[in-house]
């Protein structure tokens, strides 16, 4: 099949309209569905496969790391909320509350988990005495709800699945290295299992995390040049711990606070995954997450032999571990491969009566549509090696995606020329002025996305006032 063959034609173009053809992507691939619940999705059984397949990576990196899941009440009282200021402003606005409990008005108003600071905070005031007990990584994995007013599938929803870690530590020095490693575990995983390259760095003070100290986060480019926040951690200082009177006694023996941090990533993964790699004949789904990885279509199967020759190379691939699917429904081979084409599986093994006869099977790569004929006792291998070739190809591609459009800029005027061929990362100096990072935006439209760990000398003057520049940033326009 040619690669820029189109056969399902139900998905927009993304030249044409790259929302719709996102949209149409995760209805068409049966990714999600729309509610009665305004701003709320279903997450249909393929799109929670790829969720599921997200979090048992996450989550045995995170126990690798010394991490224990814990699960905190879906509620939270004002009363508890309001104890951290900054964090409850930063908040409000997306906040949803829960203020009668059967016929009965509450007291104390609930606010239903848009994070859970304050909830954790209240359990450590309560169970964290001594430097013994010290430190305390938790994670969970719930869903939260934030009233955002505009919506889209997976990248923002009123309700949507996460996961928040939470740790506590003695130091200062521990606490950041906990933010930075979580940061790390982060890119490492986008790189490595969505294959999407990222960008790493700090937030700047007036786009982090309400009352956190400082805010990292890894930041990716999708197809059509807008930026993505994919993850992101903070780091707390002992703010929260002064606010919830959290204290222990040190080793030599004096009340202290300690430090905390929290980070998490999101379902708006999936959506990261969709616009990374996606094409017009719909998904294109890293191996490590696709809810299948191959597809056996057989052909001709009403011929003898066919159906047993395909089950048969189904036992072989599944006992290799891969997650492997056979369709033999009575659909048309073309339909099957339309079919798994949209869905993004990476790997489609053909076997038919002259294939049979003649001791191969035929392998086709979703990501770049290459077709190969093996023999089939070099089955396992060779489909090993496609899905290795599948991801190292998609990150690859990704990556020049993101160099191509990636544009250092000295002025502003140079960064609207650069964005004349299309939205993109924008690499200038800054000042560290709010006022400036708040000029950029509204001349160009590009808001800064964080200021990367990997530094350059563009210049030695600000992009926006021209006076001495402290940090290089990557600027963008953002989902």
């Amino acid at each position: 099949m040619a690669k820029d063959k189109k056969l399902v034609t139900e998905i927009t173009s993304m030249d044409e309209d790259f929302a719709q053809w996102y949209t149409d992507i995760c209805k068409k691939a049966e990714l999600a569905e729309y509610t009665s619940v305004k701003g709320c999705m279903v997450i249909r059984p393929y799109g929670y496969a790829i969720w599921e397949n997200i979090q048992k990576i996450l989550d045995g990196m995170f126990k690798a790391t010394g991490h224990e899941n814990v699960c905190m009440p879906m509620f939270i009282p004002e009363s508890l909320l309001q104890k951290e200021k900054d964090h409850v402003e930063g908040f409000a606005p997306e906040v949803a509350w829960v203020t009668h409990g059967g016929s009965e008005k509450l007291e104390d108003r609930l606010c239903v988990r848009p994070t859970s600071e304050t909830l954790f905070c209240e359990h450590y005031a309560n169970i964290v005495h001594s430097y013994r007990d010290l430190p305390k990584l938790y994670n969970q994995w719930v869903s939260v709800v934030r009233w955002e007013k505009t919506t889209r599938p997976f990248l923002r929803s009123r309700e949507f699945l996460w996961q928040e870690g939470h740790t506590i530590h003695a130091t200062a020095d521990e606490a950041v290295e906990e933010t930075e490693r979580m940061l790390n575990i982060y890119a490492e995983f986008c790189e490595n299992a969505l294959a999407m390259p990222v960008v790493k760095g700090k937030k700047t003070e007036s786009d982090k995390f309400a009352g956190a100290v400082s805010t990292y986060a890894i930041e990716a480019l999708m197809h059509d040049g807008k930026a993505l926040q994919a993850g992101t951690s903070h780091y707390f200082g002992d703010g929260f711990a002064k606010a919830f009177d959290i204290q222990y006694t040190d080793k030599e023996n004096k009340r202290v606070f300690p430090h905390q941090t929290s980070w998490g990533v999101t379902t708006r993964l999936i959506g990261a995954v969709i616009m990374t790699h996606g094409d017009n004949n719909g998904l294109v789904l890293p191996p490590a997450v696709a809810p299948v990885q191959a597809v056996i279509i057989p052909i001709a199967q009403h011929k003898d032999g066919v159906l047993d020759k395909a089950n048969e190379l189904k036992q072989r691939l599944a006992e290799t571990g891969l997650r492997v699917k056979l369709d033999d429904s009575e659909n048309s081979p073309g339909w099957k491969f339309a079919e798994y084409e949209m869905k993004g599986v990476p790997v489609r093994v053909e076997i038919g009566p002259k294939d049979i006869e003649n001791g191969q099977c035929v392998i086709a790569s979703r990501w770049n549509g290459e077709k190969i004929t093996v023999p089939l006792d070099e089955l396992e291998t060779a489909v090993q090696q496609k899905l290795q070739e599948a991801h190292d190809g998609m990150y690859n591609k990704a990556l020049d995606n993101q160099k191509n459009r990636t544009y250092a800029c000295t002025d502003l005027d140079g960064i609207i020329k650069a964005l004349e061929n299309g939205d993109g990362f924008i690499k200038a100096m800054w000042c560290g002025e709010e006022a400036c990072e708040d000029e950029v935006k509204e001349k160009t439209g590009v808001g800064s996305r964080c200021i990367p760990f990997e530094q350059e000398n563009i210049s030695d003057k600000c992009v926006c006032c021209g006076k001495p520049a402290k940090h290089m940033v990557y600027w963008g326009k953002a989902y």
